[in-house]
C-alpha cells in the first residue's frame, strides 16, 4: 500500500513541477514577443525620423544643398516599405503589424531603400531627381 501512495505523490509533484515549468516558460515567450514588436516599432520611428531629418535640413539650408544619405534594405529582419506622399513619410512593415506616418515639407521625388541624395535647388526640395 506504501509504494503505490508515494508513486501516485510522485507522478503528482511531477506533474506540478511540470506544470510550473511550461507556465513560466509561456511567460517568458511573451516577454520576448514584447520586446521583438518594441525594438521594430522603435526601428520603424527612428527610419521615419531619419528621412524627416533628412527633408527639413534640406529645406532650412541654402539653394545648393545636396547630401546623400542611406536607409537599410529591412528593419530587424523584416521587409517595410518607405514612402513620401501628401506631406507624410510613410512607413510600414510588410506584414501590417508596424506603420508610422510623420509630415514632411514637400518634396519631388521618393525614397529609395538604398542610397537617397537629396538637393535643394531654386527653393524646391528634390529627392533622388537631378532637375534639368
Amino acid at each position: 500500500m506504501k509504494r503505490g501512495q508515494s508513486s501516485i505523490e510522485f507522478l503528482i509533484l511531477v506533474g506540478a513541477m511540470l506544470f510550473i515549468f511550461v507556465l513560466f516558460l509561456g511567460l517568458f515567450q511573451q516577454n520576448i514577443g514584447k520586446k521583438t514588436i518594441e525594438k521594430r516599432n522603435y526601428a520603424l520611428t527612428e527610419l521615419a525620423l531619419t528621412v524627416q531629418n533628412e527633408i527639413a535640413l534640406a529645406s532650412e539650408a541654402s539653394d545648393g544643398y545636396s547630401r546623400t544619405f542611406e536607409i537599410p534594405s529591412n528593419i530587424l529582419g523584416s521587409n517595410y516599405d518607405i514612402n513620401i506622399s501628401s506631406g507624410l513619410v510613410y512607413a510600414r512593415t510588410t506584414d501590417g503589424k508596424h506603420a508610422l506616418a510623420l509630415p514632411v515639407q514637400n518634396v519631388t521625388g521618393d525614397i529609395n531603400k538604398t542610397l537617397n541624395t537629396i538637393k535643394k535647388i531654386n527653393g524646391t526640395i528634390y529627392l533622388n531627381i537631378n532637375p534639368s
